[in-house]
């Protein structure tokens, strides 16, 4: 009978492990540079401005919500 090893290559440094303990990384390193670069700003996540009118109805929206939690 075979025995099956996944494998997963960490996205910070490449390397191959098998070991899911910091997953989707390799080490505690890794993890802490991958948190280190959203701290520094070095990733976004990409939005849209937004215009007048779409402000409106959000916020016409959340006072709704807040009104119907009373």
């Amino acid at each position: 009978m075979s025995v099956v090893v996944k494998t997963h290559r960490c996205p910070i440094c490449h390397k191959i492990y098998t070991d899911n303990q910091y997953a989707p990384f390799c080490s505690k390193r890794c993890a802490d540079v991958d948190l280190g670069r959203w701290f520094g700003e070095s990733y976004s996540v990409p939005s849209e401005d937004l215009d007048d009118t779409e402000i409106a109805q959000l916020q016409e929206a959340l006072e709704n919500v807040e009104n119907n939690e009373q």
